[in-house]
């Protein structure tokens, strides 16, 4: 399959990449191998094969949900740099106004 230099300046626009004239050429090429390689997929008989959400057979991976006693204040503070002995203190990141 091949690609134009105006799809790949497309896919380069989408992605905010700024791609030199060499490179839209060089990646023109290279994405139309990789999209030749999946196109060979279409040729595979899947008419009996059923749709899967897992590769492998997995029924059910999760935990029971139970209820269970949370950390204390006091450890989860323990180890903070900066408390008020309530909560913990971070520098601010956000214009107070």
């Amino acid at each position: 399959m091949t690609l134009s230099t105006e799809d790949v300046q497309k896919v380069a626009k989408l992605a905010r990449l700024k791609l030199t004239p060499e490179e839209v050429e060089q990646f023109a090429g290279q994405l139309g191998h990789i999209l030749g390689y999946v196109e060979m997929f279409s040729e595979v008989d899947t008419d009996n094969v059923q749709p899967m959400a897992h590769a492998a057979d997995v029924t059910n991976v999760f935990r029971s949900d139970e209820v269970q006693p949370s950390l204390p204040r006091e450890t989860a503070l323990k180890n903070s740099p900066k408390t008020d002995g309530k909560y913990f203190l971070v520098p601010q990141i956000l214009d107070g106004n």
